[in-house]
């Protein structure tokens, strides 16, 4: 199987470390609904899942939450209600809605506020090999004592300090705080603010920064190195940039990750669909009018790596192929036996050249209009068979 690496730009073989596939995801920060765009990284990397089991791999899958950070407090003093209880009722929004579009749960769902430990001493160890320094009861990542800081930055086009600068103020980072010695480094241990909460460290009380949180529940649940990291493709820098950097020289080891995947933007409007913009597409709103066979549908039929722009006429046509697949479970029934060794080899060779889904659904929408013309049922319950690998419910 060929997957696209970002930090590489090329397709390469993916191979495992071991028997067991250890992927790590970043999962939502909890202070508003869950839309289109989380929804089409999720079941990009739920496919992923789904087709390394089908192919025999035992897969641990591991998502974090983002529980605690300066977006999910102001939101809950705009609401008027606690921090804490903002972030459970919108957890449970989005894992509702995952559960709904039929996404395989992970093994682990971590939150920030439950690896404190993790973070202390990920930070303590940075600081005690010189590459952070505290400053007023913060902890910062030293950019300028690791030579070989934003490889992954670099790989999408972020060739200097000055462009990684722009796109990292851009994404929250605070250039001008005094506490910095470059405006370039990023937080690992932020100092309480009046009114926030607060765990207690050995730089006084405060809270995790965000990108330390996801490399201390990576290495907590898979280990020290892993064999894919995923999220959106707006993660790759600063974010993930950041978690190479803190990881590897925690650990003294590379990579960190075999294989970085990110999936592409989600536009509306011609503009990026995010909460900032407040342009979204609610996955909750389309479950009122749509199936979620169609949802997933929809998503799938765009390659994963890919920026593109829901429409209607989208969502139409998902509908319709799901229609047709419905029309070959009537043809061979709930008990489908038969099988079409054909079909499920060039099922496979699509899948297996980066995650190639919109051919492979392509290909099975042929396969379905010939097998109810035929009335083959052999190919009929292929296609159901291969259909469950995708996840739908048809």
């Amino acid at each position: 199987m060929k997957l696209f690496n970002t930090l590489t730009q090329s397709l390469e073989t993916f191979t495992p470390i071991d028997n067991t596939v250890r992927i790590y995801v970043c999962g939502v920060t909890p202070y508003d609904t869950t839309h289109l765009g989380h929804a089409f990284t999720y079941i990009t990397f739920d496919t992923l899942i789904r087709y390394l089991e089908y192919k025999g791999y035992t897969v641990k899958y591991v998502q974090n939450v983002t529980d605690i950070d300066d977006d999910v407090l102001r939101k809950a003093r705009e609401l008027g209600t606690t921090w804490d209880e903002l972030g459970k009722r919108e957890t449970e929004r989005f894992l509702r809605d995952m559960r709904t579009l039929n996404l395989r749960m992970p093994d682990v769902y971590a939150k920030a506020t439950e690896e404190i430990p993790g973070i202390i001493a990920i930070t303590k160890k940075l600081l005690e090999e010189g590459y952070a320094y505290e400053s007023e009861g913060c902890v910062f990542f030293s950019v300028k004592a690791d030579p070989e800081f934003g490889v992954m930055a670099r790989a999408i086009g972020l060739n200097n300090y000055e462009a990684m600068l722009e796109v990292a103020n851009e994404r929250g980072n605070f250039p001008d705080d005094r506490r910095k010695r470059d405006p370039l480094d990023f937080v690992l241990w932020q100092a309480q603010a009046p009114g926030e909460p607060a765990w207690e460290s050995p730089w006084g009380p405060g809270r995790p920064g965000w990108h330390i949180e996801c490399s201390a529940m990576s290495m907590h649940y898979l280990g020290e190195q892993i064999d894919i990291h995923g999220g959106g493709f707006d993660l790759a820098f600063p974010h993930h940039t950041c978690e190479i950097a803190q990881s590897e020289h925690y650990t003294g080891k590379a990579p960190f990750s075999r294989f970085w995947m990110h999936s592409g933007m989600l536009f509306q409007d011609g503009e990026k669909m995010s909460k900032s913009l407040g342009n979204l597409t609610l996955v909750s709103n389309l479950l009122k009018e749509h199936s979620p066979d169609t949802i997933r549908l929809v998503l799938q039929s765009h390659h994963y790596r890919y920026p593109w722009e829901c429409t209607q006429a989208d969502l139409r046509d998902a509908a319709a192929a799901i229609t047709l697949f419905e029309r070959v479970r009537a043809l061979v029934g709930r008990n489908a036996e038969g099988e079409d060794l054909e079909l499920r080899q060039r099922f496979e060779r699509y899948m297996e050249n980066d995650l190639n889904s919109p051919d492979t659904i392509q290909l099975l929408r042929q396969a379905a209009e010939s097998a109810i013309t035929r009335e083959d049922l052999n190919s009929g319950a292929e296609i159901l068979r291969l259909t469950g690998v995708l996840g739908l419910c048809v």
